[in-house]
């Protein structure tokens, strides 16, 4: 019994940590790049039994309840049926710059190109080309990743004010600049893509703008 406990905890420390647990799947022979984060391993299921069909890039997240399997075990039901086992398996090979959100499975056979999102509750069965939006069971692309991004561009900043309003509701004062966290790219000073009025020169200007909509 006590080895027993000693191996089930010893296992647990694999789950501890995303890079705890990619060093775990690197022992194991799949193939990580740099930058990859796992949201939660212990919700997480790599299929390890060829290991060697899987391959990572680099800057790859991985939400909740994440699951690649490279292969399965219909081939029992034609046992079960003609006597006659058959193979089944299929290399599963994600690019670079990929979000997966939760509760996304990704089956045998699938290549996703770089710079892709694959959104919530997907079940990934054919290949995702590069520079693509896709969702749904099955997963399909929905739009290019440049669409997106212009649709976000225009609104983040209406999100942004949201949520400072609920915020505002809720606990009766304004945020604290430091309460805010992806916000800050309206008034750090950093250059980036955001288009006019959304550029401030300062947290307080920010917030002037957000008072606004809020008094209306």
């Amino acid at each position: 019994m006590l080895k027993k406990i000693f191996r089930f905890i010893l296992k647990q420390k694999h789950y501890i940590s995303s890079d705890s647990y990619i060093s775990f799947l690197k022992s194991k022979g799949i193939k990580i790049g740099n930058d990859c984060i796992f949201r939660e391993p212990r919700t997480t299921y790599i299929d390890l039994t060829r290991p060697w069909l899987i391959s990572i890039g680099n800057r790859v997240d991985m939400n909740v309840n994440f699951h690649i399997y490279t292969h399965d075990w219909g081939g029992r039901v034609f046992i079960g049926k003609y006597n006659q086992m058959l193979n089944s398996s299929g290399a599963v090979t994600i690019g670079n710059n990929i979000y997966f959100g939760a509760n996304v499975t990704v089956l045998k056979g699938v290549n996703i190109g770089d710079n892709c999102i694959i959104g919530a509750g997907s079940t990934v069965t054919h290949d995702i080309p590069s520079g693509s939006v896709a969702v749904g069971n099955p997963c399909k692309v929905i739009c290019s990743l440049d669409e997106y991004f212009a649709k976000r561009l225009k609104v983040a900043p209406l999100e942004a004010k949201e949520n400072v309003m609920y915020f505002y509701q809720r606990y009766g004062r304004y945020p604290y600049k430091d309460e805010l966290s992806e916000e800050s790219i309206y008034y750090d000073g950093k250059p980036n893509l955001l288009p006019p009025p959304y550029k401030f020169t300062s947290y307080e200007n920010f917030l002037d703008w957000c008072k606004d909509s809020i008094s209306e």
